[in-house]
């Protein structure tokens, strides 16, 4: 069995199917950079400040929850098609995310966004799995990282910009000129890819109980300690709804032909322990990526624009990391090595954050916040090409699909759980006004041990990645190329 069905693509072709598709994919990739600079702002103007995790988790929630529907939809339909709908159903979202006259009216057109945005990254990465092999596909990380690189740079820089100098209404409007570059695009190159159709069903039961399980937990993380105590019972319902309709997703899976994630995908022994520590991994980066702007303003006393600013070495570092690890992975048959090698620094950087956040100034967290990014950026793409390595190519979409999932699954459950901490301390109140110069000592306190907290369980949950990434199995990549050799101990 052929390890694509698009081998008949030329070079040429292919160069052209990735870089429609990456187009697609830097809408997903700067709207997850250009947002987090910005919430003190949106909270300041639009109020409801201790639900502002929302505005990030109302998008990773529905993201989440539709990734594997269009794995599946193009594997269906097609990609092209699939990837068109993706775009236009975010196009719309930003439009309504623009004109929120109010933080839930921002949160439900932020789900909307979301919606459309699950499929960009996930159909962007099966396209290049159906044109190229594991062992080539590696190469294609450069382009990747190239679109990662940009958003990383221009999306903190330009959200905190336009929250300090302009409107922050401006971080969703500019989705549309790019959104309407990435359709046409799309529209015409992709018509390049062949149109490779497989019957499915679709799991609406297991997406719905997928969202309304994680709403529940959200609720009660973001309500409990805050406007109610976790012994009420509100949140005590709200737990007991998450543990009940989640047990029923477990069992549902288990039942139907054809579920919204495979159980099967979970007993591989690659798959499986890839998909966990991605998903734990993704909780501290995007809790990291969406609370630090928050810590820089709050206990550092920074502006928007250079909190924004100050994710860039996160982001740039895991692109640094990433690409480093995409490049090698082709090359040496023990292809593990650097994303060990980079969660232990990262593990390293994040306790030190945890230990010293309350004494180090702007330059000192930078530092550690750039070597917590380029020790995670190792880890994404060797577990991508580790689960497009085992499994089957007709199983391609949904696999690529799932992994997708629990990416925004960890994501979203990590904002809301680190959220809970932070405004568990009180810093809703402490963040009215997000100048340091501003606070009295005691609310600096707050806000250094509200933080303090949040970066040892961004720490704990890599731990845990690092766990599960040495019990997944080291398989040789498929595909022609180069006999990779062993790096010298």
């Amino acid at each position: 069995m052929q390890d694509s069905p698009a081998r008949a693509l030329s070079d040429a072709q292919k160069r052209r199917v990735v870089i429609g598709v990456l187009i697609a994919m830097f809408l997903a990739a700067l709207d997850q950079t250009i947002v987090a600079p910005a919430l003190p702002t949106i909270g300041n103007i639009l109020g409801d400040v201790d639900f502002l995790p929302w505005v990030v988790s109302a998008y990773l929630l529905t993201s989440t929850a539709v990734t594997p529907l269009y794995g599946k939809l193009s594997d269906m339909h097609g990609r092209r098609p699939v990837i068109l709908a993706a775009l236009g159903l975010f196009i719309l979202g930003s439009i309504g995310c623009a004109l929120a006259p109010s933080l839930p009216a921002l949160i439900w057109a932020r789900a909307l966004q979301g919606a459309g945005g699950g499929g960009l990254v996930a159909l962007a990465q099966t396209v290049i799995a159906d044109i190229a092999s594991p062992r080539e596909r590696s190469k294609y990380v450069v382009y990747i990282s190239i679109v990662w690189a940009t958003s990383s740079v221009a999306g903190p820089a330009v959200g905190g910009f336009f929250a300090q100098h302009l409107s922050w209404t401006l971080i969703f409007w500019i989705n549309l000129p790019i959104g309407a570059v990435a359709l046409v695009i799309c529209e015409r190159i992709l018509r390049d890819l062949p149109q490779l159709r497989r019957p499915h069903r679709l799991d609406i039961l297991g997406s719905a109980l997928t969202v309304l399980s994680s709403v529940a937990l959200m609720l009660a993380l973001t309500l409990g300690g805050q406007r109610l105590p976790w012994s009420s019972p509100p949140i005590l319902a709200l737990i007991g709804v998450s543990l009940v309709l989640g047990g029923g997703l477990i069992w549902h899976i288990h039942r139907v032909a054809e579920p919204l994630i495979p159980p099967a995908l979970f007993s591989n022994r690659v798959i499986g322990m890839a998909l966990g520590a991605l998903c734990f991994s993704m909780a501290a980066f995007v809790g990291a990526t969406v609370y630090l702007p928050l810590y820089f303003e709050i206990a550092l006393g920074v502006d928007p624009t250079t909190a924004g600013a100050g994710l860039i070495v996160l982001l740039g570092g895991s692109v640094i990391g990433a690409n480093s690890a995409g490049r090698m992975m082709p090359r040496i048959r023990r292809y593990k090595v650097m994303a060990y090698a980079g969660l232990a620094l990262a593990i390293v950087s994040l306790g030190a954050l945890a230990a010293f956040s309350a004494r180090l100034n702007f330059v000192g967290m930078e530092i550690l916040v750039f070597g917590m990014g380029v020790g995670l950026g190792p880890l994404f793409p060797t577990t991508t090409v580790c689960v497009q390595n085992a499994v089957d190519p007709r199983d391609m979409g949904i696999a690529t699909a799932t992994l997708a999932f629990l990416r925004s699954l960890g994501s979203a459950v990590g904002v809301a759980v680190f959220g809970a901490i932070i405004f568990a301390f009180g810093l809703a109140h402490v963040g009215e006004s997000s100048q340091a110069a501003a606070l009295s000592p005691e609310a600096h306190a707050v806000a250094e041990h509200a933080f303090g907290a949040a970066f040892a369980m961004m720490t704990l949950a890599v731990v845990i990645a690092l766990a599960f990434f040495a019990a997944m199995e080291e398989r040789p990549l498929r595909g022609p190329g180069p006999a990779p050799t062993t790096p010298e101990p």
